[in-house]
């Protein structure tokens, strides 16, 4: 058996997103909210449904899959693999434009309903060391909630480390689930809950049509592009610091009386470089 990747676009999608088997979504986030006894989801609608993209007009998109419960609470889950710049500000932004969508013109704010957001992240996002954390607005002295409509799970997959073996509840099972579903090709002994049995089922690639694959292959694809890309920028802004530093070295060699040929071997770049640096002094 050899299970996706749920990391990649297409597979996050298919799974979570999957209309005909809610049973999935509602069970991971009853078990990544802690929700039990009557606090419990039991039916929800999916705002943005899973469908197959046509390969030609497939662009690069926000992995996220909303839903509403019939309390109506919202729920976002988003999957982000790459971290990026003002990442903190997007889902502020991101979150607070939900909430806010709720109401049309002349409708009372006592209207608005509570939205949740769920990050999966695969890299650290916070300093702390917990792998699932809970972030809301409260008294930074006492901890009191007054403003209640407004939280934020993140859940940070390089911080989980529990081998198989020791997954003792459902939240890590989920958890472990999402990280390393490719790389097992058995489903967990210990996975009991029908909601991850589902989702282990639909990560099956066997069970996936020839379109659903290619479209996989390619969002993976481009996500290896995306990341590429990351790269490179990183390794020219680390190569145009490492420049800069050599050049303010030889700036103050020269400063200090040094001759060219001793900056230069101090440097370790040729002795043109060194001349046409101080030449321009």
């Amino acid at each position: 058996m050899q299970f996706v990747d749920i990391k990649n676009d297409i597979a996050f999608r298919k799974i979570f997103g999957n209309e005909n088997k809610k049973v999935i979504l509602i069970s991971f986030l009853n078990a990544i909210l802690y929700l039990d006894g009557d606090n419990r989801i039991q039916h929800i609608s999916i705002s943005n449904p899973f469908q197959p993209p046509i390969l030609p007009n497939y662009k690069a998109s926000i992995l996220d899959v909303r839903a509403k419960d019939f309390k109506g609470n919202t729920f976002i889950v988003e999957m982000q693999v790459i971290d990026v710049l003002g990442m903190d500000k997007r889902l502020l932004y991101y979150t607070s434009k939900e909430y806010a969508g709720q109401l049309v013109s002349g409708e009372k704010y006592t209207e608005l309903n509570p939205v949740i957001f769920i990050g999966i992240f695969d890299f650290k996002f916070t300093k702390g060391q917990a792998y699932l954390s809970h972030h809301a607005i409260c008294d930074v002295v006492t901890q009191e909630r007054v403003i209640k409509d407004m939280d934020f799970y993140f859940i940070e997959l390089p911080k989980f480390l529990k081998p198989v073996k020791n997954l003792d509840n459902i939240t890590d099972k989920w958890i472990y689930f999402i990280k390393e579903a490719e790389n097992i090709d058995l489903v967990p002994e210990n996975v009991d809950d029908e909601g991850l049995k589902e989702a282990y089922a639909d990560a099956n690639k066997n069970t996936w049509t020839k379109d659903e694959l290619d479209s996989y292959d390619y969002a993976a694809m481009r996500e290896q592009d995306n990341r590429g890309m990351i790269q490179k920028a990183e390794l020219i802004a680390e190569e145009k610091g490492q420049e800069k530093k050599i050049i303010e070295l030889i700036i103050e060699m020269h400063k200090n009386g040094l001759d060219d040929e001793l900056i230069a071997k101090i440097a370790k770049t040729d002795l043109m470089r060194v001349q046409e640096i101080i030449k321009n002094l």
